[in-house]
């Protein structure tokens, strides 16, 4: 196992952690309703759509150029945030390097 997939796993495995004692702390919905709260809060929530979109745009190119599908990544993303692209990473770390000449065959 590479640093880079620990180093990876470790984050979505912490990030995880986090996220499920958010969840069970004020609920899915309610992670959203906190971002809502007060301007600051807001301000947070909307730089992490942004984010999260700029994410997307990047995954699907990177994806595409090494032959893999995107659209599970961009689904996990668009429910669950930042997991996509960090399970993104971890995934595209497995599956080496990009070809040279143009998408691998999946």
């Amino acid at each position: 196992m590479n640093r880079t997939v620990l180093l990876l796993g470790t984050v979505v495995t912490a990030f995880a952690a986090l996220s499920a004692w958010a969840a069970l702390a004020v609920g899915y919905l309610g992670i959203f309703a906190a971002g809502l709260a007060n301007p600051g809060a807001l301000q947070i929530l909307v730089d992490l759509v942004i984010l999260c979109a700029l994410a997307i745009v990047w995954l699907v190119g990177d994806a595409r150029r090494r032959g893999l599908n995107p659209w599970p990544w961009v689904a996990i993303t668009l429910l669950a945030g930042s997991f996509g692209p960090l399970l993104y990473l971890l995934r595209r770390e497995w599956a080496g390097p990009a070809p040279a000449g143009g998408p691998a065959q999946a």
